[in-house]
């Protein structure tokens, strides 16, 4: 039953007409060469195709992504972050006082929302079920949305220096100084590494595009605040990637996660072009030059035929054996 909701889900978005939720999620990746990286500004990628999201939005001009059947349509507080902060990079591009509008509807949503979990732990929610490999039962958060919030959040107090939006970003980052099994984000292996889990489950599974987000949430925090705590958490985070990003390679194609099962969790081939990008990004922000190499690799594992065949056939074997 799962394997045919999730088959649904492809074939909704992919051959019928009708928009889903991976309309929204899978534009291209690309990294925005306008982006500074000492100071807050435009972010890291563009989202310029998010920003211009043509599926429903509710009466306030908040987008929500349609999962169809049972799940139907919902907020997604990581989809609204990145589309706000697609108009945020477009106002910085053009000026026009319509992209400041749905920017800080974004910003704004998302500092209304915020709220506590049963830890106390200020978070933002998905407010419906979701069909990982253990089934996430709402309400449920991420790390991924906390650490976009947060980017988006600081951006919105740099544009109208108003302190809520910045307190809204302090509370939201509590969840990085908290284990998972505490109500926070963060989990610390038996090596000392430091993760950001994009899904809170145990065991945890690592999954490197949710992981890399999510550091920039917190590198974003620093940028806004200064504060030596966050700076040293983000540099440990650097540190796990530099020690750990071996782990993700298989010689011919990028894993999306550190599954534990016995057949891998291979990258799409989407997820294994985001992950290139934000390789070049997470080296221009760390300044780490291990991350580049990775992704002049990977970038290279591309252009063969027969490696992004094989990646293919992992992945559609992955799929039919754990969802």
């Amino acid at each position: 039953m799962k394997r045919f909701h999730y088959y649904r889900r492809v074939l909704a978005a992919y051959v019928i007409a009708s928009k889903s939720q991976l309309t929204f999620w899978h534009d291209r990746p690309e990294m925005n060469p306008n982006s500074p990286f000492t100071e807050i500004g435009e972010y890291y990628m563009p989202f310029f195709q998010k920003a211009d999201y043509s599926g429903f939005h509710d009466d306030s001009g908040i987008p929500m992504l349609d999962y169809h059947g049972q799940i139907g349509r919902q907020y997604n507080p990581i989809a609204i972050a990145q589309w706000g902060l697609g108009n945020y990079n477009l106002l910085l591009r053009t000026g026009d006082q319509r992209r400041r509008g749905k920017f800080l509807a974004a910003a704004e949503w998302l500092r209304v929302r915020l709220e506590p979990n049963s830890f106390g732990v200020p978070v933002w929610n998905h407010l419906f079920d979701w069909e990982y490999r253990s089934r996430l039962i709402s309400p449920w958060y991420s790390g991924l949305a906390q650490g976009q919030g947060i980017s988006l959040l600081v951006r919105a107090y740099k544009e109208t220096h108003q302190q809520k939006y910045l307190e809204a970003a302090r509370s939201a980052f509590r969840s990085f100084l908290r284990q998972t099994h505490e109500g926070g984000v963060c989990f610390t292996d038996q090596a000392g590494d430091v993760w950001f889990e994009e899904y809170i489950v145990s065991p945890p599974t690592h999954i490197l595009n949710g992981f890399l987000w999510a550091a920039w949430g917190v590198y974003d925090f620093f940028l806004a605040t200064g504060d030596g705590v966050v700076g040293a958490l983000f540099a440990r985070t650097m540190d796990t990637l530099h020690k750990n990003l071996h782990r993700y390679d298989l010689g011919f194609w990028s894993l999306y996660e550190q599954s534990g099962t016995r057949l891998p969790m291979i990258a799409s081939p989407f997820y294994h072009r985001l992950h290139i990008v934000q390789l070049r990004i997470t080296a221009s922000m760390s300044g780490d030059n291990l991350f580049a190499q990775f992704a002049d690799k990977w970038e290279g594992y591309t252009r063969s035929r027969s490696n992004r065949t094989r990646a293919l056939c992992l992945k559609s074997a992955f799929k039919l054996c754990y969802y």
